[in-house]
């Protein structure tokens, strides 16, 4: 649907936005696209090699931007088109051939026809002075041989258009059409109209061996302070706005399937679209204009509100009730809060009235089961917590922080128009068990004591000057007048310890020399200060029965809540960042930083796309001698999952909620750039500079930034696990909604627990359950996706297995065809046609992938990295939902 960024978008989100578009393509013109078109996009992942190119089925893969470093020397070398493996663990069973263009995306110099451009056109009427058509065909010879020579075979292509061109097409034909009628005249060129897939086809043909490449094309640069590594960060808010959607669309689309297509009612297609454009390689990546991106968070928001009543639906169809009569009852009303990220959830913070509790349902889009802790603001402090069988739940009462209510009541205000009704003062956390890809319930209620509940936790406030120690079991958080330290005991003589403090860059202004300035794309640091607390910093430590938590405020704009959960060896950052400062006149890059002693040696990696992890290597590239001009901005790579870094004795680990920048400077170090506020545009397109504010009726001020990081450190090799597992829980947060009962009526009469699977069974840890969708045409869109790379895990990183039939229990399986990755024509045609490239040297071994699905037995098998994608049909008869009292069925017509 559009051309999609590549180092910010998450690797489900750019399959999904491709998708629609082959989708559409396949139904509009009965076209499967042979080509992958990324020519703009700033900088480019291994993921958009193999998962996005080969996995699709295309041929071939053309882009326009890669550092100038590196362009210099494939210029030199005539490397600009190679065979990219973008994979490890899938290698050469997954590469494509991929074009760089040897300038940028436009033609060379003196041949751009728009109608106010300066290039000269043909003038072919001998009777006029400037008749030119021999000094034309020269000039364009002369360019075609230059662009030869830097180029294998003796086929070229060139791009006639650049941005903003083609406002009057009529100038461009008219001259193209005399250049190949001439040029073609005069006989040294054979020039014509062409497409991508012809040149591909010309390129294969002339069975040349072409150079490997691996890894990927990041971080970008266009000139020696110019790298392309701001953008990592750009807009925050709308990075995380996205990433959530994008989650509550992967729920949104199982229940849409579990509750049966309805086109007549709300359904997930708008949500769809908007997410779609969201990837944009100017959206998601941060660097459009403000209106702009308020358009995207409208579309976003429009999307979200559609699908929001597709799922309070589809819960309200699964937990009907489960009386016969439960055809005349009106089903259940649910209500859900997106804004809990602010603590602000009406349902929630409602007061009860006498005999009243409040029904939570909480649903797992994942294909395990989850022990996860759940939290809501609520008015009371006299609540408790049972599950669907009346068993108290532990749970656990805590206070709002007072920066959490100053952005609660601020930006509730800014976003809905209207100041929050009730005054939540608490949060409510509790425990829940969820089965895979299904619900649980729990219900709160009201006790009426006004006596300190069990609940309730211990709440100490005081100075960083005492020592704190919080904690149970081999993680500890340490505070002192130095900062916070992490520490985890790995055994008895190994113990890791993370210290974390926070800095800004200076976000350079730009010189005579070099006007560069840092902006919405490139990141120019000039020099960076540390973030001290001022004043006597005051910490609030809270202990309970589920987690204890430090609440700490290092100055008016930057404080953070730091969680450690009992039974779990990661530590959680909720950080609270802005508004920035800006009447000094100085842009500002917020960044944080885990400092240890381990001896890293510059090497530390980071994720593609969420997907595979690759190698960095702090002052290197592998494919050129780096000339290093920018030590800092140079080393940044963009992050969607995380960011590690190992010795011999431990590695540590941290995982993000949305994508971000980040780097390892120093041996032992890892940071993270959280937030930009900026005074100059960078004069690369935007015009605009990247100041986000938000707006109330006594004026605006700098957008703040709220989001959390999680750390665990572990043995060597042991991290993997934590990453992969954890990992999907961030990008797949419990789905929570809300419904009000008198007495017990609504558990005594409603289905209080489901899951699509059979019972007992969940996918295995290493595989994830990517599309669950059910198609206008009634067929199913199934995704698998295995989770692990080759090596990773010793446990995990092997061949993984997945029983359909127990997916669909309740289901006939009637028909399971393996489709490309994006749905649009069959697997095995799709291998059939694919080209076999000739490689330099040695292209690896083949990777043997799952084997075909046998129509009895129905078993997926998955490799590591593998994902395979299915279009499945059921008999239509007769569908059970759930397991019903009495045997009922539900009937859904197709």
């Amino acid at each position: 649907m559009c051309m999609h960024d590549e180092a910010t978008p998450h690797y489900i989100d750019m399959i999904d936005q491709t998708t629609l578009g082959h989708q559409f393509i396949k139904s509009e013109f009965g076209q499967v696209p042979r080509v992958g078109w990324q020519i703009d996009p700033f900088g480019h992942s291994a993921v958009q090699a193999y998962l996005l190119g080969a996995e699709f089925g295309f041929d071939s893969l053309f882009f326009a931007r890669i550092d100038y470093q590196d362009r210099a020397k494939r210029l030199r070398e005539k490397t600009l088109e190679v065979i990219w493996q973008g994979s490890k663990s899938l290698g050469s069973s997954s590469q494509i051939f991929t074009g760089v263009f040897p300038r940028h995306y436009d033609p060379p110099d003196g041949f751009t026809f728009e109608i106010n451009d300066v290039s000269a056109p043909v003038q072919d009427d001998p009777l006029l002075f400037d008749y030119n058509v021999q000094e034309r065909v020269n000039d364009f010879v002369a360019a075609a041989l230059a662009q030869v020579n830097v180029t294998r075979t003796n086929h070229i292509m060139w791009l006639m258009g650049t941005d903003f061109r083609y406002q009057y097409a009529y100038s461009w034909f008219r001259q193209m059409d005399k250049f190949i009628h001439y040029v073609n005249k005069d006989g040294r060129l054979n020039v014509l109209y062409s497409t991508p897939s012809i040149y591909t086809d010309a390129k294969y043909a002339a069975n040349e061996s072409w150079p490997l490449k691996t890894d990927d094309f990041f971080p970008y640069a266009d000139k020696p302070n110019a790298y392309w590594t701001g953008y990592f960060t750009s807009r925050p808010a709308f990075k995380k706005y996205v990433r959530d959607l994008s989650g509550y669309y992967l729920a949104a689309r199982q229940l849409e399937f579990l509750r049966g297509r309805n086109s007549s009612g709300p359904t997930t297609d708008m949500l769809a679209d908007a997410l779609a454009i969201a990837q944009h390689h100017d959206a998601v990546s941060g660097t459009q204009r403000q209106h702009v991106a308020a358009d995207y968070a409208l579309r976003l928001s429009m999307g979200y509100l559609q699908a929001e009543k597709l799922v309070a639906s589809s819960l309200s169809f699964l937990s009907a009730a489960k009386s016969s009569t439960e055809g005349k009852n009106p089903g259940t009303k649910f209500q859900q809060c997106p804004l809990l990220n602010i603590s602000y959830c009406p349902p929630s913070e409602a007061r009860l009235p006498s005999g009243k509790s409040l029904v939570v349902v909480v649903y797992n889009s994942l294909g395990w089961k989850r022990e996860e802790v759940v939290r809501v603001p609520v008015s009371s402090e006299n609540v408790i917590v049972k599950d669907a069988s009346g068993k108290e739940v532990v749970s656990q009462l805590l206070p709002l922080s007072d920066i959490t209510l100053r952005i609660r009541n601020e930006y509730v205000k800014a976003y809905l128009g209207r100041s929050p009704r009730n005054t939540a003062k608490h949060v409510l956390a509790f425990t829940a068990s969820v089965p895979p890809l299904g619900f649980s319930s729990y219900v709160i209620s009201d006790t009426g004591r006004t006596s300190r509940g069990p609940s309730a936790s211990d709440v100490t406030s005081g100075s960083m000057n005492q020592n704190v120690e919080v904690g149970q079991g081999n993680l500890k958080l340490f505070y002192s007048e130095e900062g916070l330290k992490m520490t985890r005991y790995l055994s008895t003589r190994n113990q890791v310890t993370a210290e974390q403090s926070y800095a800004y860059y200076i976000g350079s202004n730009g010189t005579d020399k070099d006007p560069q300035a840092s902006g919405a794309y490139v990141f120019r640091p000039d020099g960076v200060l540390p973030i001290k607390s001022q004043g006597e910093a005051q910490l609030t430590v809270v202990r309970g029965p589920l987690f204890d938590e430090v609440h700490q405020d290092f100055n008016s704009w930057i404080s953070q809540i730091t969680r450690v959960y009992k039974g779990k060896n990661h530590a959680e950052v909720e950080f609270t960042v802005g508004p920035i400062p800006a009447d000094d006149g100085i842009s500002k890059e917020v960044i944080t930083k885990l400092t240890t002693t381990m001896k890293t040696n510059g090497t530390f990696y980071t994720d593609s796309n969420g997907r595979d992890f690759i190698k960095r290597i702090r002052d290197f590239r592998t494919d050129w001698d780096l000339q290093v001009y920018q030590p800092v901005s140079g080393n940044y790579y963009p992050i969607n999952l995380g960011i590690y870094m190992q010795d011999k004795t431990s590695e540590l680990s941290v995982l993000v909620d949305r994508a971000v920048g980040g780097s390892s400077l120093e041996n032992g170090q890892i940071e993270l750039m959280l937030h930009r506020r900026m005074q100059h545009d960078d004069i690369r397109g935007v015009g605009e500079i990247l100041n986000e504010t938000v707006c109330l009726p006594e004026g605006c001020k700098g957008l703040t930034i709220r989001g959390k990081f999680y750390v665990q450190i572990d043995k060597p090799g042991d991290g993997a696990k934590w990453r992969r597992t954890f990992g999907q829980e961030i990008y797949s947060p419990l789905l929570l909604a809300f419904t009000e009962q008198e007495g017990d009526s609504w558990i005594n009469s409603h289905q209080t627990t489901f899951s699509a699977f059979e019972p007992s069974y969940s996918l295995p840890k290493n595989v994830a359950l990517l599309t669950l969708q059910e198609l206008e045409n009634g067929k199913v869109l199934l995704r698998l996706a295995h989770l692990f790379e080759v090596g990773e895990d010793s446990e995990y990183s092997v061949m993984a297995k997945v029983e359909l039939k127990k997916l669909f229990h309740n289901k006939k399986i009637s028909q399971v065809k393996e489709t490309s990755l994006s749905g649009n024509q069959e697997k095995a045609e799709m291998e059939k046609r694919r080209l076999i490239w000739k490689v330099e040297g040695s292209a690896g071994e083949e990777v043997k992938r799952g084997g075909a699905i046998d129509a009895e037995k129905l078993v997926v098998e998955l490799v590591p990295m593998e994902i395979r994608t299915f279009l499945i049909k059921f008999d239509d008869h007769i569908e059970m939902v759930g397991d019903r009292e009495q045997q009922q069925f539900a009937y859904v017509l197709k």
